[in-house]
């Protein structure tokens, strides 16, 4: 097979001993299609500095070059180098390495135990507890070049635990603590961590290779690294925050559906599938399209046939297949009645939306899976829907229906964790789709977070076995005006 230019190849490449990937890794350089930036590391950017390039891709970097190596100490916390340019990871040996722009610090120490997140298919990263005990290590030079963030970090974030979400969940993290103490030998880190909790509670009170396509398989799926950085961005904004739990009051069979109505109802509101209220209950009650609006009609089935079933909505991904599996399926019940959009089918052509372009339909499965990576370490459920709900809003893995799927694997998220949902009502339309092209073009984190908690408050208050007074509720709330017309009010 000859090589096809267009075919994209990851941003970087390792090295092998395997003597096919070795010629294959040979053949494109001797074609300028990439070029080495490190010893046993080439990119397939032509034209950004290595320094950018490796900082993108640090910890692909990683996983390839030291497997089984555990983002610790800070880094846990941070997930990013520090403002000296230093990554920390716990390893077999105590090494410095010198990358453009990155010196990554191994400190010898133990391994993975029980608890600890496997990440990215070759790493892992300490959880919560170990984190906090390797951060109250003692270290001889404080700030940027220091495996331990200071002591009043470290309390601040315990703070913030307490603050959140409670004495029982510090707890749980002393408890697990003192459990991995006694594993690693940590006893002197964890007595400094029992004073700080103790504290602050009393406070309380008071690789065949015959083409580019090829190689980049056998490298992993090529994926688009400035949405990965993005990912990164939210995904350590979210790491740093603690959130409430928020348990569903929608217990019963009739609440659970009531709310479902509505959420298929605005969520097809704010894609332009707009009824009449009473023309979408006459299609959900008799299963039925209106006959002059089929297409729109299976639009509004489609998505309550998923939201409306609590099996349903409880399933989220263990694993990265589970991840494109889920969307696909998910998506062919959604999209049923239109065959042109290709149902339970990721892209076959690029999609745009004003002055946003999506993922590369190449770059689809690929980026949906580096996602995973950062996903699965998340733990809270709120966390894992506002991650969850952005990455497939920025990817657009389908022709159509995007911003439904992604709201459907966000509410399953929150279902799955024993949450409430959460409603984007069309006052709010407005707000929602704002920050989310603010975070897409400016990576700002924070009013996204901030615009979804807002969403929350007013969805968690929205429960009732009647429907009828449950719409005359959402209709005090202003929940059915145009965001021109007023705002939400609860």
């Amino acid at each position: 097979m000859k090589n096809n230019p267009s075919i994209p190849l990851n941003e970087v490449l390792f090295g092998s001993a395997d003597k096919k990937i070795s010629r294959q890794i040979s053949k494109l350089h001797g074609l300028g299609k990439i070029r080495k930036i490190a010893p046993r590391l080439y990119t397939s950017n032509l034209t950004d500095q290595n320094e950018v390039i490796i900082r993108r891709n640090i910890f692909e970097i990683l996983k390839n070059l030291y497997p089984g190596a555990m983002i610790s100490h800070r880094s846990a916390f941070e997930f990013e180098p520090t403002g000296a340019g230093h990554i920390f990871l716990t390893y077999k040996y105590t090494k410095k390495v010198e990358f453009p722009g990155i010196t990554i610090r191994f400190l010898e120490g133990p391994g993975p135990v029980e608890g600890d997140h496997p990440f990215s298919g070759g790493l892992y990263i300490s959880q919560q507890a170990r984190a906090f005990l390797e951060n109250l290590q003692l270290s001889k030079r404080p700030g940027p070049t220091s495996k331990t963030l200071t002591l009043p970090e470290v309390e601040e974030k315990l703070e913030q635990i307490v603050r959140i979400n409670g004495e029982d969940e510090l707890n749980r993290v002393r408890d697990r603590a003192w459990e991995i103490s006694l594993k690693l030998d940590m006893g002197r880190e964890f007595s400094a961590l029992e004073s700080i909790i103790g504290a602050l509670l009393s406070a309380h009170e008071t690789d065949v290779l015959t083409s580019p396509l090829a190689a980049a398989r056998a490298f992993g799926f090529p994926y688009d690294p400035g949405r990965l950085d993005l990912f990164e961005t939210l995904f350590r904004d979210l790491q740093n925050r603690e959130f409430r739990n928020r348990p569903d009051k929608n217990l019963s069979v009739q609440s659970f559906r009531n709310v479902a109505f509505f959420e298929s109802y605005f969520s097809n509101f704010i894609e332009g599938t707009q009824f009449e209220l009473e023309e979408a209950l006459q299609i959900i009650e008799s299963n039925q399209p209106l006959p002059a609006r089929d297409d729109d009609s299976h639009d509004i089935l489609g998505t309550y046939k998923i939201v409306s079933s609590k099996q349903e909505m409880s399933v989220t991904p263990g694993s990265a297949d589970d991840l494109l599996s889920i969307l696909q399926a998910r998506h062919r019940i959604l999209m049923s009645a239109r065959n042109d959009k290709k149902p339970g089918l990721f892209k076959d052509r690029n999609n745009v939306a004003g002055r946003t372009s999506f993922v590369d339909m190449n770059l689809v499965k690929g980026t949906l899976i580096k996602s995973f990576d950062l996903y699965q370490v998340l733990a809270h459920p709120f966390k894992k829907a506002v991650f969850m709900m952005f990455v497939i809003s920025e990817v657009h893995p389908f022709l159509d229906g995007n911003g439904r799927v992604a709201r459907i694997m966000m509410n399953a998220e929150l279902v799955s964790g024993g949450q409430s949902k959460i409603i984007i009502p069309t006052v709010f339309r407005d707000d929602y789709m704002g920050v989310l092209r603010k975070l897409t073009r400016q990576g700002e984190t924070g009013s996204y977070i901030r615009m979804l908690l807002r969403a929350y408050d007013f969805s968690e208050t929205v429960h009732n076995n009647n429907i009828q007074e449950m719409r005359q509720y959402l209709e005090n709330c202003n929940a059915f005006l145009e965001p021109a017309e007023g705002k939400l009010q609860f």
